[in-house]
């Protein structure tokens, strides 16, 4: 169960990435080479090898790294609404 709520969460993550990525904010000049190597992707491929290091983990018994991902997740969340929405 927690491999496939991590999962979920990923998705949810990749999505709020790509959408702070689209959205050309100031913010991202800031984060320098992470943001502009290969246009954003460099980023996405760290966003992608922290969710198979995460199911890993989960799938060789840590199920409590599940919260670590959740943890990670609503940071991203919180991230991403206040940079989309403009009070950030």
């Amino acid at each position: 169960m927690a491999l496939a709520m991590v999962f979920l969460m990923g998705v949810a993550n990749f999505a709020m990435h790509r959408a702070v990525l689209d959205s050309g904010h100031p913010i991202l000049g800031q984060i320098g080479w992470l943001y502009r190597s290969l246009g954003g992707r460099f980023s996405l491929a760290v966003e992608f090898a922290l969710l198979v290091g995460t199911m890993l983990l989960i799938a060789s018994g840590g199920e409590w790294w599940a919260w670590g991902y959740g943890l990670y997740t609503a940071m991203n969340a919180l991230s991403a609404w206040l940079i989309l929405s403009g009070k950030l």
